[in-house]
Order: C-alpha cells, then structure tokens, then sequence
C-alpha cells in the first residue's frame, strides 16, 4: 500500500505564490476571455484585497469588479471567472459528504415534496440566514441529485440536478405562498389583476436565482474534478461584443441591443475627434511646392486643401430573411443610432424582392416595433419567400436605382447566399459605379465566402465585402466607413 502524499486535484492546486499569485491567475484568465486589463488595474486589485475583509465574499467580489471592469457587459463574464478562482467552498463545503440537509424518507432516499416545500420556503425569505441554508442545500443537491459516474469518473450534472427537484413545482409552490391556493378548477383568485402578475414575476426571478446557483456549484464542482483553465474555455460566456451575431440567442441579442446606443456614442465621438483633425484640410503638396519657390524650395508655408463639409447620403439594402435577421436587426439599430452623421438614410430591405422602408425608422420610432412592422407591411416576398439576392438586386436598380447618386454611401448587408439563383451581379455592379463608396457587411466568416449557395465571392469582385461577425467587427468597420 502507498504511504505516500495523496494527488491533489487540478481545480484544488494552490498558486505559487499565494494570494497575490492567484490574484495574477484571475487577471490573466480574464485576458484570455478578452477581458482588456492593465497592470495598473492589477495594481488597484490588490490593493483593493489588502483592505477588504477577504472572508466576505460579495465584498470581494464587487472590490475586484470594480477595480478590473471597465464595461458593465464584461460583468457575467467576470462572476463565472470568480466564481472560478475564488469559489465559495471547496469539495462538499458546508454540507455533509453524506447530505444530511437534504430532507429524507424512512428509506433513506430524497424526499423530494418536502425538498420542493423547503426550497419554496426559503426562495420566498429574504435572509442571510436563508441564504446560506440554499447555498448548503444546493451544495447537497449537486453532490447527491447532479451526480452521475461517468468512463473518466464522478461528474457532475446541472440539469440532472434541476430536473429531480422540478423547478416548476417549486415555482407552484412559490406561488401558493404568496397568493394562496389554488381554487379546484385549477385557477387562482387573484389571475389577472396587478398582485399576481408581481408575484409571478418575483417566483419567476427566484427560480432563476435558483438556476442559477446550481450552474454556479455544478462549474466549480466540475473545475476541481477538471480545473478552472478546461472549465472557464466552455462554461463562461462570452463577452457581448464577442457573440456571433448569426448564432445568438434570444437574450444575447437583448444584451446586443442594449449596446447599440453606448457603441453609436462611442462611435460618434470618434467620428468628431476625425473631422477636428480633418478641419484644416490634407496638405495640398503641389500648391505647397509652388509657395517654396520663393523661399529656395523649403517649405515653410504649408497649404491645405479646402475641407469637404458635406455630409453624405446612405443607401442601405439588407436582407431580412430568417437566416440573418439578428445580424441585420442590430446592424439596423446601429445605423439608425448613428443617422444623423448622415445628411439623409434611406433603408431598402429584401427576401425575394426589395422595398423601401425608410418610413418605418423615422426619428423618435421604436426599432423593435419598426422591424416588426417592416416585416408585416412591407413587400418583400414575391414568391416562395427564399432569399433571392439577384431578384432583389434587380428589383432595386429597376424601382428605385435613382436612389443612389455619386454622393451615397451604400452598404449592403447580407450573406450573400442565393438559394443556387442567379446572382444578377451586373446589377449590382451598376450600384456600385454611381455610388461613392459602396461595402458589404458579411456575418459569415470568410472561410465559408464561395461555399455552397454562397456567392459572396461573386459579388466581392465588384464591391468591398467586410466580415462582421460580431459587435466588435461590426463597430470597427461601421468605423471605418463613417463619412470625415
């Protein structure tokens, strides 16, 4: 038998270098999700731990959000990667290995009405004293309910946790204590009225809450079997501006639009600091040169060319369809925010067919609203409602190719993927020759341009294509083409 040291487990190996060096573990892994920190910000994180009571997690954990963070939307982000390196206990913390606060039957098996009663109990109380009763029930929960044997050893499962328990039925129960039973047809007394619909929403929030924190037990269970480095690389979420904007789900898109009007702010003041240095004008070398002459050819003197004041037009035709419509709906509200830097935007939306639908975004409209009338009023399928790019392009130049004049900007949004149709890219060429400045914001990586239907490698010979995956590739071309 071996006598010696027992093998610790990768998520319990301390640092090297104490406190400070898991202090430097955090920093970095917050780099590697792209989390942009500075070493002063580092330099503020300790100093913040060298006067916060460290055995006050919550305290901590806003000290180091707050010396660290920059952005509010880096803040989901941020908990999961504390949550990791500093978690709230180790192995099975305040429960028993044996799960003794888990109520139990005269067999010894989980009682789960009393469990549900219990859990409905304490979500409704607002205590630290409740608090830290969930917090040792749902350590018990994960050990004994989310626990599974897997070829590599014991794992761990939240959604086998979470269906045991039924956070449906606690909800019910939930419900039951703040509005009473329910009558014998099934219904409550209170359906309808203002009371329930608070009660609903705040049982709705505490299961959430509930959810919530048994992901968090199921992760930090999960990095010590497999440590916080393989955990943090799929169970934290990514930054906002980091989604892919073709694959987002429905609250990542909500978190998207919330960034529209701060990312339009950003972007203005940018397009401000431009123009100030652009107020004088380029050099005019020729003219620069011809002034030296009566210095000995040295210029002294230079002259700069005549700024351009105006504003210029923007043209944008975007595909609607069910396939990009994410993508063109935050790319909509992006430009919408920033259309006064324009001196006029007219928006040109398609399926299989293009119409105008600049009347839908006008000053003071609600965006959600706009898309949603758009998609109901507007015509934009002719017949089978499959995007048809060389329809739509033809469709534009034929009804309302007078839009684009050599003082537009067009862009076009899309990902270029015509259902094996013809792609009519005369017609678009004949766009892009009138026009100032034409581009395509593409959300497909590059990689798959020219696969399949695709026929972004088609049109890419006749107009600039850009990838746009995300916000940030989208905030960084959209800067780009901001008019000076």
């Amino acid at each position: 038998m071996s006598t010696g040291t027992p093998p610790v487990r990768p998520g319990l190996r301390p640092s090297p270098h104490g406190l400070p060096g898991r202090l430097v573990e955090f920093v970095e892994a917050l780099r590697r999700r792209g989390i942009a920190v500075g070493p002063s910000e580092t330099v503020d994180a300790g100093n913040v731990m060298a006067v916060l009571d460290l055995l006050d997690r919550d305290a901590l954990r806003e000290g180091l959000a707050c010396a660290l963070l920059r952005r509010s939307t880096h803040r989901a982000a941020f908990d999961a990667l504390f949550d990791l390196w500093f978690p709230r206990a180790v192995g099975t913390g305040s429960g028993s290995e044996d799960g003794d606060h888990l109520p139990r039957r005269e067999g010894g098996s989980v009682d789960l009405d009393a469990l549900r009663a219990l859990l409905a109990e304490l979500l409704l109380e607002d205590s630290d004293e409740a608090r830290e009763m969930l917090d040792t029930l749902t350590t018990d929960m994960v050990e004994e309910l989310g626990r599974y044997d897997s070829s590599n050893g014991p794992s761990y499962s939240a959604y086998q946790a979470l269906r045991e328990v039924s956070p449906d039925a606690v909800l019910d129960k939930i419900l039951e204590g703040l509005l009473g039973p329910r009558q014998s047809d099934g219904t409550d007394k209170w359906s309808g009225n203002y009371e329930s619909e608070v009660a609903k929403r705040a049982a709705a929030q505490a299961i959430a809450d509930f959810r919530t924190r048994i992901e968090q037990e199921t992760r930090r269970r999960t990095a010590e079997r497999l440590g916080r480095e393989r955990v943090a690389n799929y169970a934290v979420p990514k930054l906002a501006e980091e989604v892919d904007l073709l694959r987002a789900t429905d609250s990542e898109l909500t978190e998207l639009r919330r960034r529209v009007a701060p990312l339009a702010r950003v972007l203005a003041s940018r397009l401000a600091a431009r123009r100030r240095r652009a107020r004088a004008g380029s050099i005019d070398l020729r003219k620069t040169l011809r002034a030296s002459m009566s210095t000995g050819g040295v210029p002294i003197d230079l002259v700069n060319r005549k700024p351009r004041r105006a504003r210029p037009e923007l043209v944008v035709l975007c595909d609607v369809s069910g396939s990009v419509a994410g993508f063109s709906h935050f790319t909509l509200l992006l430009v919408h925010a920033l259309r006064e830097q324009f001196s006029r935007v007219r928006v040109f939306a398609f399926v299989d067919t293009t119409d105008e639908v600049t009347r839908f975004f006008d000053v003071g409209a609600d965006l959600g609203d706009a898309m949603s009338r758009m998609i109901r009023e507007a015509d934009l399928i002719s017949y089978d409602g499959h995007s048809d790019y060389g329809n739509a392009f033809g469709t534009f130049v034929e009804r309302f190719g007078h839009a684009v004049t050599s003082r537009s900007s067009v862009l076009v949004l899309g990902d270029g993927r015509t259902n094996f149709r013809d792609p009519d890219v005369a017609s678009l060429a004949s766009v892009v020759s009138v026009a100032r400045h034409a581009h395509w914001l593409n959300p497909e990586p590059k990689g798959q341009w020219g696969l399949g239907d695709s026929a972004a490698d088609v049109y890419g010979e006749v107009i600039r294509m850009h990838e746009c995956r995300s916000a940030e590739q989208l905030a960084a071309v959209v800067a780009g083409l901001l008019p000076v």
